[in-house]
């Protein structure tokens, strides 16, 4: 990646691994868990975990921050707002909002991977305002237009 990529790790995470691919074709980087004791988060309930790192990104870019396959499947927790967005003007510790839509409850262990983030490219388009569209087939339809199944 480019040198204007930058990160720093935080005084509460000097002891935890760097976000980093897990495979040589993974998109997203996993983020590890700083949380400084164990934090439980109960059946419906949520909490905000910190991830000893910050980022400064170029501009044109955004960090994605998405839930983890395996605790959603296996736990039923995921992210609270997904994706969530990193600007690139943002210099704080990266954080993230756990939630628990399973039936028991699900403890975060310090340097647990609960997250993914994914650097992409973002484009900034100025619309053109106007009265009418161009027609598509599908034109204005919407949430289940196309049936079940």
């Amino acid at each position: 990646m480019r040198s204007d990529f930058l990160i720093k790790r935080m005084e509460n995470a000097k002891d935890l691994p760097l976000p980093g691919y897990m495979t040589e074709l993974c998109a997203g980087m996993d983020l590890y868990a700083a949380v400084e004791r164990p934090v439980t988060i109960a059946p419906g309930e949520r909490a905000l975990i910190p991830t000893g790192v910050a980022i400064a990104l170029p501009s044109g870019y955004e960090a994605q921050i998405r839930p983890r396959s395996g605790l959603a499947l296996e736990y039923g927790v995921t992210l609270v707002n997904s994706p969530g967005t990193i600007d690139a003007d943002y210099r704080g510790e990266i954080k993230i909002i756990l939630i628990n839509h399973g039936a028991h409850r699900f403890t975060v262990e310090r340097a647990a991977r609960v997250a993914q983030m994914i650097i992409a490219k973002i484009q900034k388009p100025i619309f053109a305002e106007t009265d009418a569209l161009p027609r598509t087939k599908r034109g204005d339809g919407g949430f289940g237009h196309t049936g079940i199944g």
